[in-house]
């Protein structure tokens, strides 16, 4: 992959929520933007991520309300990188967490942006996105603590 900065190819401005929003409230932001996760913050600095799956595991299945912080639900190391980091290095951060997205974090770390695997193909041979693609996916879907 030729030298690309991250903060060319990210996606900029995610839709973040609040680490002490409700669950109803996560839900209705993914509805509302169309998006399967949320970056969650602590006035703009960047805490934790929330995902579709967060909701569905964590809070339905467990049969927890959807009146409870969505601190209590979601993942607290949320993997991020830097704006002006290499794009390969993003992906190395996808490869090695096998995580599908990555948060993109100014140097105070607010959340600026977001990294996905298809922003990552759209800049990227078949051959590395396939790969990225294969670890990623492999074993086991992404981690949440």
């Amino acid at each position: 992959m030729a030298t690309t900065a991250v903060k060319d190819v990210m996606t900029p401005g995610p839709t973040a929520i609040s680490s002490d929003a409700m669950v109803v409230e996560a839900a209705r932001r993914m509805l509302s933007e169309d998006v399967g996760s949320l970056p969650v913050v602590d006035g703009e600095t960047l805490v934790g991520m929330v995902t579709d799956r967060d909701l569905a595991i964590r809070v339905l299945a467990e049969g927890r309300s959807a009146d409870e912080p969505i601190d209590q639900f979601m993942t607290r190391d949320a993997i991020a990188c830097r704006l002006g980091d290499e794009l390969r290095d993003a992906e190395r951060l996808m490869r090695e967490r096998r995580t599908s997205r990555v948060m993109v974090c100014d140097e105070d770390g607010k959340v600026r942006g977001v990294i996905s695997l298809a922003d990552i193909a759209g800049v990227a041979d078949d051959e590395e996105i396939g790969e990225t693609v294969q670890q990623v996916k492999s074993d086991q879907p992404e981690a949440h603590p």
